[in-house]
């Protein structure tokens, strides 16, 4: 069996209707890429429409404030994705003349951008000869050629590269990748796929030895590390409140958030109100909005959040109302709490 051709030609048959498969502008197909890093089609699109109306050229992006950038992409997490998009388009609109590089080698020179979105754009927008190979490739390759190298080894990349290098088409390296990728996200997916209505059934490794379930193999993830927040929202005599924005490296870079008291262990009600009063000396009121924790999971973090009403006799030099608050980028736990209690 032709694997390339059969790939291609269940593709072709079952393939969604997406925006960026209808173009080869390196702009569009670039963003797509970046917002789909670990992020599912369903939640990306509305935000890739909202960058392309917003930000229809890379000149637009790059002349728009990280700012407004940010609360763009709010919700869609990984705002580091959203921070480095930014600062290439600056790149390429003020080094290279608002043109991208049009080959694999140079892509990769551009930040954020790693070898499977190089890959991507090398291929989608220019039929470079190069495979892309993400999660959805490591999956079919492993299954179909019955690999056993685990997917999170120092030389898996490398292997499933060459092996995908071998079984792309030459003469559309673009459609062979769109096919693999698809093929992964529809039909061979991670658990419990229909592999009575698969085009490969028949030469499949992974089928004839019963490990479907078994492949790809991947070692266990690191323990995430659970972070207490304890968020403070102060209102002032004129009902105004205050935020910070997040300038140290790590989650939430560059967003806003409201005044936090972080603690090493999920403490006591009392612990905290005592930990709060201690930081103002004008407080009339304190309330501890929900009783029941908020849980937000990151990759590498489990976050514990709670939020304080705070209220001071004293007025802020700054303040915000509602209205202008709504107007910062939030993490989306903290956008969210902010929607739903209006002052």
């Amino acid at each position: 069996m032709n694997f390339s051709k059969t790939l291609t030609t269940w593709y072709l048959e079952n393939k969604r209707d997406l925006p960026w498969r209808k173009t080869t502008n390196p702009y569009l197909i670039w963003l797509s890429e970046i917002m789909l890093q670990q992020t599912r089609v369903a939640q990306g699109l509305p935000y890739y429409m909202a960058f392309t109306e917003e930000f229809p050229t890379v000149l637009d992006l790059a002349n728009a404030s990280e700012e407004k950038v940010l609360k763009l992409w709010q919700g869609l997490g990984y705002y580091s994705r959203a921070r480095n998009l930014h600062a290439t388009s600056k790149h390429i609109a003020e080094n290279l003349n608002g043109i991208f590089p049009q080959d694999y080698k140079n892509l990769l020179k551009l930040k954020g951008v790693g070898e499977y979105t190089a890959a991507a754009i090398a291929s989608f927008s220019y039929n470079e000869v190069v495979p892309v190979v993400d999660g959805n490739v490591f999956r079919v390759l492993s299954r179909y050629y019955n690999i056993e190298t685990d997917i999170t080894s120092a030389k898996a990349k490398k292997e499933f590269t060459l092996l995908a290098q071998e079984v792309i088409s030459k003469d559309d390296p673009a459609l062979f990748n769109q096919a693999i990728m698809e093929f992964g996200a529809l039909q061979c997916v991670p658990k419990n796929p229909n592999c009575n209505i698969c085009p490969l059934n028949t030469s499949c490794a992974a089928l004839s030895l019963k490990k479907v379930n078994e492949l790809p193999i991947k070692s266990k993830k690191t323990k995430a590390k659970n972070r207490f927040l304890n968020y403070l929202f102060i209102l002032d005599e004129k009902n105004k409140t205050i935020i910070n924005q997040r300038t140290a490296k790590g989650i939430w870079h560059n967003l806003y958030e409201f005044p936090l008291v972080e603690t090493e262990i999920l403490e006591t009600e009392n612990t905290v109100l005592d930990l709060i009063q201690n930081k103002f000396d004008d407080i009339s009121e304190i309330i501890l909005m929900e009783t029941e924790t908020i849980t937000h999971k990151l990759t590498h973090q489990h976050l514990y959040i709670k939020f304080w009403k705070v209220k001071r006799t004293s007025t802020f030099k700054n303040g915000l109302d509602f209205e202008n608050l709504n107007k910062f980028p939030f993490p989306i736990v903290l956008h969210n709490f902010i929607e739903n209690n209006k002052f």
